[in-house]
């Protein structure tokens, strides 16, 4: 009998490791241009069918702003350096995150999730899923539905000038506007995007955090009218100096160069290209349960 209160403490350790180890790796989400962390529409009904394909799992929808009505502005008019810097502060201080994470974010909040995981590293994100993502950045303005005030503010201050430095500090979609007609300025420029893809200053921990990723998976939307050209998506963008020829990711200086760590990531089999017929962000809820989901989330 003097053994049974040591078979008790190792059945107790045993029992909390094996449910340390069956408990589900959380997520954290971010929105679109336009969009907010809560929109039962579109973010809130993402969160529900994480939640229901995953029971237990824990879902972060990132708020960047002190409200839902700021969260949406900020999607346009906010320094994108200062938002990644917010999300990283909010990982970080969410204690059902510290020990990982997998993370999914929709349009430009794709690419804004992967400045999180080049620049953050702690804690972990494992599996980064990119839908409809501007990874190598647009040179076209963002389509606006109806009379959007705040887009269309964004698509006049775009044709004054993306690389001005008070239209580049200011407006969002500025600071991911990629311009292969001028690509020095681009360069010199861009406060964001030139940054994240290493063009200037080559900085190793964005290309080593990077490389931590289990997977990295690119949804391209074949008739995508928001995003110009739609193979940014896949990491693809147009040959500088001509508009009318696009580059695939492979053929890019991003990847021949391996600034950030995509040559080795493909190589080794983590990065996933999946295209989805419809226009931007028209994803079906098949494709999200069963090709997302059950693949890269349980």
């Amino acid at each position: 009998m003097r053994y049974f209160p040591l078979l008790l403490c190792l059945l107790a350790i045993t029992t909390a490791e094996f449910r340390n180890a069956t408990k589900q790796v959380p997520v954290v989400m971010w929105h679109g241009m336009g969009d907010c962390c809560c929109n039962p529409l579109s973010m809130g009904s993402v969160k529900k069918l994480f939640e229901e394909q995953i029971p237990g799992v824990y879902v972060h929808s990132l708020q960047l702003g002190s409200s839902i009505t700021k969260d949406i502005e900020h999607g346009f008019y906010a320094n994108t350096n200062e938002l990644v810097y917010m999300a990283c502060i909010k990982i970080k201080n969410d204690p059902e995150l510290k020990n990982g994470y997998n993370a999914i974010g929709f349009s430009q909040g794709a690419q804004f999730l992967r400045a999180v995981a080049q620049r953050c590293p702690n804690p972990p994100m494992k599996n980064l899923v990119s839908v409809g993502g501007q990874h190598q950045g647009v040179f076209g303005a963002p389509y606006c539905i109806g009379d959007n005030i705040m887009c269309n503010g964004v698509r006049r201050l775009i044709d004054l000038g993306a690389y001005l430095p008070f239209v580049q500090k200011r407006v969002v979609q500025a600071q991911y506007w990629h311009d292969p007609n001028q690509v020095e300025e681009y360069k010199k420029r861009s406060i964001f995007l030139a940054d994240i893809n290493n063009e200037n200053n080559n900085n190793p921990t964005y290309k080593r955090n990077l490389l931590s990723l289990k997977n990295l998976v690119l949804v391209k939307f074949n008739q995508d009218h928001m995003v110009v050209p739609k193979d940014s998506s896949w990491f693809g963008f147009y040959k500088d100096g001509d508009i009318d020829t696009i580059l695939p990711m492979n053929e890019t200086d991003l990847y021949k160069e391996d600034r950030i760590g995509l040559k080795k990531l493909h190589e080794s089999g983590r990065i996933h290209f999946m295209d989805v017929d419809g226009d931007h962000l028209q994803i079906p809820r098949s494709v999200l349960v069963n090709d997302i989901i059950k693949k890269y989330f349980m």
